[in-house]
């Protein structure tokens, strides 16, 4: 039996600090052999947002022992490594070079290939952690930076169907979660503060939802949540914004990913796999709203495991073993990129003047 490649994955994005190692599997897939975060929240959380040169220095001070933690817990020696995966972007760039630097030194020094990864398709392969979804797909990628709709028809042929054209998902949770008072990180806690309130209490606006296909808007929402909250007074009052936040995200991600199916089918798919991936997707209540959207239409809901949406480095270790199999290596001089579309084709779609 020959032997399975075994890819040591790092993830240095923004402010996770993550190595994982992972083999593949005979029969598809990939086995976790260890996946290791060291989270910065304790760094970050008195300035309410990430502060990119403690992130750096943080990762500095930490990835080494992390990349030792992961190759102990897997039980493979480093030498036994058959190739070193490392986010080149995108992300902030003092964060990504921590990352890659490392990468390539560890490349350099065992002689074994360097593969840069596109940290959104770390997240588009996710779900190749726990099962073997087949090419094409349709995935909805939401998360704290990016929230898009986009055909994948294969390793790095991906077309993008919609976007948001201000403000990601993730990054409206997290606003929402300030506006309300809720510490860094917030978005989370949108969620379980929605469980005690009234989702029916305010009435909050859904940008474009009749136009624009499967694109999205959230600023427009996330200024409605500002005025209201200016007026708040009450624990009650907090829950029930909260509430009726999530339940209007509900909604827009309902009608967009119905849009985005349709669009979906008229290409001519018949593989209905929707695949649902990023930070955001650990969300409960989306995840149960897009599983019964897939019962209407017929299609199946695919999610990554939740400890698997947010930023971690098996899903950058499960694209590299894609990378691998095809011979798809970087050379060491391959540069941090903190700006990496998926479809570099598709049209800019963001700021004011945005025409649908």
């Amino acid at each position: 039996m020959s032997k399975k490649p075994v890819i040591l994955g790092i993830e240095s994005s923004c402010d996770e600090t993550a190595v994982a190692v992972i083999r593949e599997k005979s029969i598809g897939g990939a086995e976790i052999l260890s996946n290791i975060i060291s989270s910065q929240i304790d760094v970050h959380k008195e300035f309410g947002g990430v502060v990119p040169e403690l992130a750096a220095r943080s990762h500095i001070e930490k990835i080494d022992i992390i990349a030792q933690k992961a190759l102990e817990v897997s039980n493979i020696k480093l030498e036994d490594v058959d190739a070193i995966a490392a986010t080149a972007g995108p992300g902030l760039i003092v964060c990504l070079s921590v990352g890659l630097n490392f990468a390539k030194a560890i490349s350099a020094s065992i002689k074994k290939p360097f593969i840069a990864v596109n940290h959104l398709e770390g997240h588009a392969l996710s779900p190749k952690l726990n099962s073997d979804v087949e090419y094409p797909y349709l995935l909805l990628l939401i998360s704290g930076g990016h929230s898009q709709y986009l055909l994948v028809e294969g390793l790095g042929k991906y077309k993008r169907l919609g976007t948001t054209i201000d403000d990601a998902l993730g990054e409206a949770f997290d606003k929402t979660a300030k506006l309300l008072g809720i510490e860094f990180p917030g978005g989370p806690q949108i969620e379980i503060l929605a469980k005690k309130g009234n989702p029916n209490r305010f009435d909050l606006p859904l940008p474009i939802i009749n136009k624009g296909g499967c694109n999205m808007s959230f600023a427009g929402l996330k200024t409605a949540v500002l005025k209201i909250a200016k007026n708040i007074k009450e624990e009650d009052d907090k829950y029930d914004l909260a509430a009726s936040f999530q339940r209007t995200i509900e909604k827009i991600i309902y009608k967009k990913s119905k849009v985005a199916l349709e669009q979906y089918k008229k290409i001519g798919n018949t593989n209905n796999k929707f695949v649902i991936a990023g930070g955001v997707a650990a969300n409960t209540n989306i995840r149960n709203i897009l599983t019964k959207l897939c019962e209407e239409e017929k299609f199946d809901a695919i999610f990554p495991p939740i400890e698997f949406c947010g930023d971690n480095a098996a899903m950058i270790a499960v694209a590299g073993l894609e990378k691998f199999k095809l011979k798809q290596f970087s050379n060491l001089d391959f540069p941090a990129k903190p700006r990496w579309a998926l479809d570099e084709n598709a049209i800019f779609l963001k700021g004011a003047g945005v025409k649908l």
